[in-house]
């Protein structure tokens, strides 16, 4: 069976962050972390409601970004006529 070690751990994660970009790392990795923790869930017979937490944090997370972000100032003048 092949080693992976950290060069080819740091390749993989190059090519990851190419295909998909920054934006999409974190929702990726929540995303497998669920989906681990659904499957350990389910392996051991753990039925826990972790979709109520999820669906809170998100919501949470939304709020804030809502609330972290500036105004942004439209500066120009009002055009009333169409110019020809």
């Amino acid at each position: 069976m092949p080693n992976i070690g950290p060069l080819e751990i740091a390749i993989v994660l190059i090519i990851v962050l190419i295909i998909f970009g920054p934006k999409r790392l974190p929702e990726l990795g929540r995303s497998m972390g669920r989906g681990i923790r659904e499957f350990r869930g389910s392996i051991s017979g753990d039925h826990k409601d972790d979709d109520d937490v999820d669906a809170k944090r998100a919501e949470l997370e939304a709020s804030e970004a809502a609330d972290s972000k500036p105004a942004e100032s439209v500066e120009g003048e009002v055009v009333t006529e169409k110019r020809a």
